[in-house]
């Protein structure tokens, strides 16, 4: 397959699956339950913070997290008290548990409090080529209040050699625009071209076989190759690519 036939095949596909039907099966329907913009900011954070496994768990534990939270995370989040993070204490979703949400709580009311919100905070001090040097500052800033070790463990540090699948995956749905009713498109201070695919086992195997990628590891190096693979293709919206990998992985296990 040439670059120009390899292009054509993987446009159509990411055409096809970006499509509001895709949400009948994907985490990112939860955000879309909601209209204010800081409760679409939190519960697309604190679901794809547990976006991983199977994808039926996924939804239906996002959403109870959602219930726990009153329905309103924003409200949640900016107004609890210490004793309403009890209510908290029953959550689950694999070894993220109550504890770990509690504290994710407390965090977000300080990232809102104190340092502008979880937009401001990702658009400080962007990098015109990767947004992973911000997501490493995110996760120290993230962690600034008295926390488990246990806890830190659930927001990944690229610094460390992570592909950060999940805040990418998060950042994608902030930032690409909603021209086809999927993505939000609520940051506007992030340009599409600057977002990294969230590269899991399904990306990248579909990656591999189509030789946008050769490193065998799903990790940091194997994300900066794979950018400059999809920047090649599409510079100005990379992460387009993110729906063709994860649809022939995922619905046509290419």
């Amino acid at each position: 397959m040439t670059k120009a036939e390899l292009k054509d095949f993987l446009d159509a596909k990411a055409e096809f699956y970006e499509n509001p039907t895709f949400l009948e099966t994907d985490p990112l329907q939860i955000p879309h339950r909601f209209t204010k913009k800081e409760d679409i900011e939190i519960s697309a954070f604190l679901t794809a913070t547990i976006a991983w496994g199977n994808r039926k768990s996924i939804i239906n534990d996002a959403a109870r997290m959602m219930k726990l939270l009153d329905g309103c995370p924003y409200d949640f989040v900016i107004n609890h008290q210490e004793s309403d993070l009890q209510q908290l204490s029953p959550f689950v979703h694999r070894t993220f548990n109550g504890t770990d949400l509690q504290y994710f709580v407390q965090s977000l009311q300080n990232i809102y409090n104190n340092h502008g919100g979880l937009e401001t905070v990702f658009t400080e001090n962007t990098s015109p080529d990767s947004l992973q040097p911000v997501i490493t500052n995110f996760k120290n800033l993230f962690f600034e209040l008295p926390h488990l070790q246990r806890t830190a463990k659930h927001v990944s540090n690229p610094e460390k050699g992570s592909a950060a699948k999940r805040i990418n995956m998060f950042l994608r749905w902030m930032v690409r625009p909603n021209t086809k009713s999927v993505d939000f498109g609520l940051w506007k201070n992030i340009s599409p071209c600057q977002l990294s695919c969230p590269l899991d086992v399904h990306s990248g195997n579909v990656a591999r076989k189509l030789k946008l990628l050769r490193r065998k590891q799903n990790d940091a190096k194997a994300l900066a190759e794979l950018d400059k693979s999809l920047r090649k293709l599409d510079a100005e919206d990379p992460v387009k690519y993110d729906f063709a990998l994860f649809g022939l992985g995922v619905f046509e296990k290419f």
